[in-house]
């Protein structure tokens, strides 16, 4: 008896060591999988993102998406981008622990999750690889991209890559569609006040169109504007 039942803890034993050992070695081939697109991009421009390829799955989906270099997109948008988004983006190694801790006080003051304080390249994280959710492993594998971006890309690669692939309206995606869409103008012509107008609509891109201006987005482009100076571009 005694050994029929070590003979069975055996057995379990076994069927553990290797259901763990296989989910390792498959947690461990995604990341692979993960770098090794970074790796790639350090040098070629993504063809597409997790974020534009769930948009394309859309009845009637329009894409309008123009890849262009760094040198081609107006400084002022760069810091406009970084003075809305993420102020500190030259300092941190990809996320911002004082933002962080600021969003964890605020949203438990309030109870619900109201404040957030994902970096460009946590941002860039999620609209390449992943989805829109906020469950705690998809925020983890976000996090984990982030690491591997930061000592993968220079942040000189990671702002270009952001700004080709951030969406900016129904459809519209990096900066020189953004540019042509709402204000008829390549993303290197784009002034002061257009670079400030869409940094404050990155939050929310789909309810504003041609330039469109609420209460809310004057004020947001008034405070970006006030920090344009300051913001620091690689």
């Amino acid at each position: 008896m005694a050994r029929r039942r070590f003979s069975i803890l055996l057995i379990a034993w076994k069927a553990f060591c290797y259901t763990l050992g296989t989910l390792v070695v498959a947690v461990l081939a995604i990341q692979l999988w993960f770098l090794g697109h970074l790796v790639y991009w350090s040098y070629a421009n993504p063809s597409s993102t997790a974020f534009i390829d769930r948009y394309m799955e859309k009845p009637g989906a329009r894409l309008r998406h123009t890849w262009v270099p760094y040198s081609r997109i107006s400084e002022h948008l760069k810091r406009a981008v970084v003075a809305a988004e993420d102020a500190k983006f030259l300092d941190h190694e990809g996320f911002d622990w004082e933002a962080i801790q600021e969003a964890m006080r605020k949203n438990e003051k309030r109870g619900k999750v109201t404040a957030g304080a994902s970096t460009i390249s946590q941002q860039l994280a999620k609209n390449l690889f992943l989805s829109g959710s906020r469950s705690w492993p998809r925020k983890a594998q976000e996090a984990v991209i982030t690491w591997m971006m930061e000592r993968t890309l220079s942040k000189r690669r990671i702002l270009e890559i952001y700004l080709n692939v951030a969406e900016w309206g129904e459809g519209v995606f990096g900066a020189e569609a953004a540019a042509r869409q709402h204000f008829g103008v390549p993303a290197a012509a784009l002034s002061v006040e257009q670079a400030a107008w869409l940094a404050a609509i990155l939050p929310s891109p789909r309810r504003y169109d041609g330039g469109r201006e609420t209460p809310y987005i004057a004020g947001r482009m008034a405070t970006i504007s006030a920090r344009m100076g300051a913001a620091q571009i690689p």
